[in-house]
C-alpha cells in the first residue's frame, strides 16, 4: 500500500514530468513516475519522434531511469494524463512494468486534477509473460 504523502510526492513528480513530454505529433503529453523498493521516485515523459511509432512512453522513461540507477523494484505506479478517458498504460508498458513489479503493484492513474482510479499490474496484465515462461 502506498501511503498518502508518498502517493502525493508520486503524484507531483509524474505531473511534471508531463509538462515535460515531447509529443509534436500527437500532442498527448504523459507523465509517469514509480517508486522503487528503495523509497526513489523516478519519473519519465512520454518521447515522440518522426519515425512513428519509434518514440517510448512515460512508464518506459520511468522504468529506464529506474534500472539506470541500480534499482530493479517498482512498489507503485503512477501515471497523468489529460482527458474525459482513463489513460492506463499501454500494453508494451503492461508487460514492462510487471518485469519490475509484482502483479499487485497498485498503478494510480489520473489527469493533472488528481488521482481517478488504482489498478493493480495483475488486473491490467492477467496472465502475464514471465521469465519462468521461458524455455
Amino acid at each position: 500500500m502506498t501511503d498518502d504523502t508518498t502517493l502525493a510526492a508520486l503524484f507531483a513528480a509524474a505531473a511534471a514530468a508531463r509538462e515535460n513530454a515531447h509529443a509534436p505529433y500527437s500532442r498527448f503529453h504523459v507523465g509517469a513516475a514509480v517508486l522503487s523498493e528503495s523509497g526513489v521516485v523516478y519519473a519519465g515523459c512520454n518521447v515522440e519522434v518522426a519515425s512513428f511509432p519509434e518514440g517510448w512512453c512515460a512508464e518506459t522513461t520511468a522504468i529506464g531511469k529506474l534500472v539506470s540507477a541500480g534499482d530493479k523494484s517498482i512498489r507503485a505506479v503512477v501515471v497523468v494524463a489529460e482527458g474525459a478517458r482513463l489513460t492506463t498504460p499501454c500494453g508494451g508498458c503492461r508487460q514492462r512494468l510487471a518485469e519490475f513489479a509484482g502483479p499487485d503493484t497498485p498503478v494510480h492513474v489520473g489527469s493533472p486534477a488528481g488521482i481517478r482510479r488504482v489498478f493493480t499490474i495483475g488486473e491490467l496484465l492477467p496472465a502475464g509473460f514471465a521469465l519462468e515462461d521461458q524455455p
